[in-house]
């Protein structure tokens, strides 16, 4: 048998009290009530934890002893509420999120983090799969993904969708043009995204639909990388409309025929969703896509 914290609580409220009807009046229980939960406990034992008389109740030396360990264990239960309490109000805690692009989630951090500026908060970026298993590792707790995804276990938020976007240097032939079609990436010298990308599948899906060739200039590994390779001239990149950003070494160019978006996907653990952290930075979402 474990010992009794209903026991030790009633045993508490009297040694705090030096008395057990202020006791009862303090845990909202009748006087005998208490008393007898303290009387268990001496019976268990076999100890005397208290001199009682008409007037007065005064600790044993077993008794003070005990008061000692009980002063520890409320002050702890206190503590973990104080801790808990926090938590609950976001005063405090941490959010990871592992992103495919930061361009597209770090308006909504903003606003929460001026909401919420005890909580620590850490972006991680990575291709689509890569976040994907960081999700379902607990390594984070959302995910932004570039696709839309089926699965049971995921809470899924739809973002954005965006075009596709070709874009070359500032001195490539097509720096003048206005636009693009498809078939003037067939046979054309690319820079693709690493395997697992959505940049590069949804690229290469639209390209296989139309029955055009990908030739492949260099692979590069993340969204930097692929802009620095486009930029000193070694072919023609591919991203979301939305995540060229401002680089005057580039040129952004739409591709008029192209059909495929780019979606992005807020998504976090199904099981996790009731976290109180999470239900509010997605409803923090909902309510800048409402606007």
């Amino acid at each position: 048998m474990t010992i009794s914290h209903t026991q030790l609580k009633a045993f508490h409220a009297v040694a705090v009290n030096g008395s057990f009807t202020r006791a009862a009046e303090q845990l909202c229980l009748s006087q005998p009530a208490v008393s007898d939960q303290v009387r268990k406990l001496e019976d268990y034992y076999g100890v005397m934890v208290f001199y009682r008389d008409k007037r007065l109740v005064r600790l044993t030396e077993v008794g003070e002893r005990l008061y000692g360990l009980t002063r520890r264990l409320f002050d702890i239960s206190v503590d973990a509420h104080d801790m808990l309490m926090d938590y609950r109000t976001l005063s405090t805690g941490a959010l990871n999120l592992a992103v495919d692009a930061p361009v597209h989630v770090l308006p909504y951090v903003a606003r929460f983090c001026s909401r919420y500026p005890g909580i620590d908060v850490k972006i991680e970026t990575a291709n689509t799969d890569e976040v994907l298993q960081r999700l379902f590792g607990h390594q984070a707790d959302i995910a932004l993904l570039g696709r839309t995804i089926e699965d049971d276990r995921l809470l899924s938020l739809p973002l954005r969708s965006d075009p596709m976007l070709a874009f070359v240097a500032h001195d490539h032939p097509w720096a003048q043009r206005e636009s693009i079609r498809l078939g003037d990436l067939h046979d054309t010298p690319l820079v693709l995204r690493e395997r697992g990308s959505m940049t590069r599948q949804c690229l290469e899906e639209e390209m296989a639909t139309a029955g055009l060739r990908i030739r492949k200039a260099i692979e590069v590994d993340g969204r930097e990388a692929a802009r620095e390779a486009v930029a000193i001239g070694m072919g023609v990149g591919v991203v979301s409309a939305t995540e060229l950003g401002s680089d005057s070494r580039l040129r952004g160019l739409p591709i008029v025929d192209c059909q495929r978006r780019f979606t992005e996907t807020l998504v976090c653990l199904r099981a996790q969703s009731s976290r109180r952290i999470l239900t509010t930075f997605f409803n923090l979402v909902r309510e800048g896509l409402a606007e």
